[in-house]
């Protein structure tokens, strides 16, 4: 029920954290895998890791806050995949500071980058699943859609913001596209160790203390456990499965 043979994936925010890990499990299920975010080396060094493995992939340069830059990306993939049976909205910023800290600019990015480029890949994406009756979407929320941050330094209501909404354009989505036979569902991930918390999160001792005292496990987690919940909601495991938002926290948002 995970095997992934033949299917076309594309993962957008692949180039480090949890989209390459993700990209690397679905060429090792047997997808074919376009990879897209904005640098394009990186792109390049995972690709030649996932062709590795016998499947397909190509690396697509994109901006998911550009319009054109994802319409573009589109147009490639299509070109490489005539049909793309799952789509990964990985990509995603976390600006830190509260309302009065941000700027109009600091906000309009996160929602960009975070729930526009959602939008926007959907968007030129859809039609494609429409037309082939079939289809997996899977969007990268966070934990803070449910839990808000509130240790000085590491406030981030823009993000939180962004990442709620990310849940409900799922559910929306969910409620409209079944009938093609389409799934929407978003994962929230709790604190795992990736490039972008690596240096913020992770360097600060009393955020982690307080984090694994709290958490009911004692930990943060590793980026390959996000593997899992990414491959159920990808494959026919899940085909009854939709509209649901599954958090990876190890039990945080529990306590």
């Amino acid at each position: 029920m995970y095997n992934l043979s033949g299917k076309n994936v594309v993962v957008v925010g692949a180039s480090s954290g949890i989209g390459a890990q993700a990209a690397v499990a679905y060429a090792k299920a047997g997808a074919n895998v376009a990879i897209l975010a904005r640098r394009l080396e990186r792109l390049q060094a995972l690709e030649k890791e996932l062709t590795s493995y016998g499947v397909q992939a190509v690396s697509i340069k994109c901006d998911v806050s550009d319009h054109q830059a994802i319409k573009d990306a589109a147009g490639q993939i299509f070109t490489v995949f005539p049909r793309v049976d799952i789509l990964l909205n990985n990509a995603g910023v976390a600006v830190k500071g509260d309302l009065i800290e941000l700027t109009e600019a600091d906000w309009d990015w996160s929602f960009d980058v975070n729930l526009k480029g959602i939008f926007l890949m959907c968007k030129y994406i859809l039609p494609n699943m429409i037309e082939n009756q079939y289809g997996k979407i899977i969007n990268i929320s966070s934990i803070n859609a449910l839990i808000s941050d509130k240790l000085p330094g590491f406030v981030r209501q823009s993000y939180n913001t962004s990442k709620k909404a990310v849940v409900g354009l799922t559910e929306s989505m969910a409620t409209y596209y079944g009938k093609y036979n389409i799934t929407v569902n978003a994962i929230g991930p709790g604190f795992f160790k990736t490039e972008m918390t690596e240096g913020s999160l992770f360097k600060s001792a009393e955020f982690m203390s307080k984090h694994n005292e709290r958490n009911p496990m004692g930990r943060t987690g590793a980026e390959e456990e996000m593997n899992g919940p990414i491959l159920f909601l990808s494959s026919d495991a899940s085909s009854y499965v939709n509209g649901q938002f599954l958090v990876v926290d190890g039990g945080l948002t529990l306590v």
